[in-house]
């Protein structure tokens, strides 16, 4: 798709909108939609708003600033509590609702009246509609935040397609989901559990894996890479850096995984299991 064409389709969905908040991480879709938003609006009129807790990476936080800079639009960062939400701690498959709708309810609570937002939406893809593994899909219903992407049809290679021709560094950047994606559902969720895992990612990038996810087992850290990756890893060497430093987070075991990056697996599972 052209960037003309999504700026047309988006256009529409938010059409008689004046200020627009976007809940805005800095990955892929939610950056699209908030630069789409700026050309349409206004930089002025559009603000990023970022929730920050122990389940965003400090490098995703940073990455995601540099991005909103390089668009051109201000960011508000606002604190969001789910750690003290009993269904998000206990982990099921509806974890995900449970961030979401603290999320919404956070920016509802704390930043639409202030800064006199006439709506809120989110980076929602055609895609992402499609997926079984979405609660969060639902908190954006019960919170009316806008999805104006999959409204108006883009893929995630579409989003990706104007994420290049806007020119934006994270076009072609992996899904970075949240910390809390990488803990087996029913283990629970806990700030040392999520610290572990930021640490032993962050050894995975410095030694240069574009994409690779950190699998939170008790004292096992299962590594998923890409499956071009995977000899390289178990390379002489390397291996062994890959090992100790992601032993450093507080594991006991480092296992590579031979499947590879699997997404959404854990939730996937279980939806599956319960059909």
């Amino acid at each position: 798709m052209m960037l003309d064409q999504a700026q047309r389709a988006v256009g529409r969905e938010l059409a008689g909108i004046r200020r627009l908040g976007v809940a805005y991480s800095g990955g892929v879709d939610s950056a699209v939609l908030l630069a789409l938003a700026a050309r349409l609006l206004g930089r002025d009129q559009v603000m990023g708003i970022l929730g920050v807790s122990p389940s965003l990476a400090p490098d995703e936080r940073a990455s995601a600033h540099q991005v909103a800079r390089l668009i051109g639009v201000p960011v508000v960062e606002i604190e969001t509590h789910e750690g003290e939400n009993p269904g998000y701690v206990a982990n099921g498959p509806d974890r995900c609702f449970h961030c979401k709708d603290e999320l919404f309810t956070r920016i509802g609570d704390e930043v639409v009246a202030a800064h006199r937002l006439d709506a809120v939406a989110y980076g929602e893809n055609a895609d992402d509609v499609r997926r079984l593994d979405r609660p969060g899909s639902r908190a954006a219903t019960t919170h009316h935040v806008l999805r104006p992407l999959a409204a108006a049809q883009l893929t995630k290679a579409d989003v990706r397609a104007v994420a290049r021709q806007l020119g934006l560094p994270c076009a072609d950047k992996p899904a970075a989901p949240c910390l809390a994606s990488r803990i087996p559902h029913h283990s629970e969720v806990t700030p040392t559990k999520l610290a572990q895992i930021a640490q032993a990612e962050r050894v995975l990038r410095e030694l240069g894996f574009g994409d690779g996810r950190v699998r939170h087992h008790g004292d096992i850290a299962r590594v998923e890479l890409e499956p071009a990756d995977l000899a390289r890893a178990a390379a002489p060497g390397l291996r062994e850096r890959l090992r100790t430093g992601i032993a450093a987070a507080g594991f006991r075991y480092v296992t590579l995984d031979l499947a590879g990056i699997q997404s959404g697996a854990f939730t996937l599972s279980v939806l599956s299991a319960d059909d």
